[in-house]
């Protein structure tokens, strides 16, 4: 008999412990999700949210609840909210990107060509090298930055050069290659129309960038 009650007072211990943890384990799976969903919104740039809404149509959404506005409706206004703010970020980036190309110009030894392109030279190859023609393959090593000074990507970091055609880069690399020569390493400063425009280029490059890139020409192809 004592058996039987010490394997009884066991297991209800046991259950109480497991409702116990699955408690907890909901808590923090409850506080991760809501984490997570705020620092999302908060990443793509929603702010201002007013909490107490906010939650209501969480509320309504989980517990099945007849929601306050049509769901075609909130997906409407959403989405113009979206609209609206990429067009803020592209007209802000624009501007910043603008700003620092008209600051950067009035720089020492910054030659400005008339499409908007800047660079300056910080070491000249030896004389009478060829410059790359648009159908040309050439070996360089670059390294390319944000106007903040963030790197994206950088084949000096890597420690290998990168072969590419010339026709195969962004238009401001295009340009800027058919001007260098062997040897040549410039900084160069690419408006974002020269650059990725309006697309951008993955999770690293936003939208209307203007870029920074150091480049060496090593080789013409």
């Amino acid at each position: 008999m004592r058996l039987i009650m010490t394997f009884m007072l066991s297991s209800i211990i046991t259950a109480s412990l497991f409702s116990q943890n699955l408690a907890k384990q909901m808590d923090s799976l409850s506080y991760s999700v809501g984490l997570l969903v705020a620092k999302n919104l908060k990443d793509q740039g929603i702010e201002g949210l007013k909490i107490e809404f906010f939650m209501k149509g969480v509320e309504d959404a989980l517990s099945g609840n007849k929601p306050a506005i049509d769901i075609n409706e909130a997906q409407a206004i959403f989405q113009t909210y979206a609209q609206n703010l990429q067009e803020r970020k592209a007209a802000a980036a624009k501007n910043e990107g603008q700003l620092f190309l008209e600051e950067n110009a009035k720089k020492a030894g910054v030659t400005v060509l008339p499409n908007g392109l800047q660079y300056e030279i910080l070491q000249s190859g030896p004389e009478g090298g060829k410059s790359p023609s648009l159908t040309d393959k050439v070996l360089a090593h670059y390294e390319g930055k944000l106007i903040d000074g963030t790197i994206f990507d950088s084949s000096v970091s890597r420690g290998e050069p990168a072969t590419f055609p010339v026709n195969g880069v962004i238009k401001g690399w295009q340009e800027i290659l058919q001007l260098m020569t062997p040897g040549d390493k410039w900084r160069v400063y690419i408006p974002e129309n020269l650059a990725y425009g309006s697309r951008g280029a993955g999770a690293q490059i936003p939208p209307y960038s203007a870029l920074i890139f150091e480049i060496e020409l090593l080789e013409v192809q």
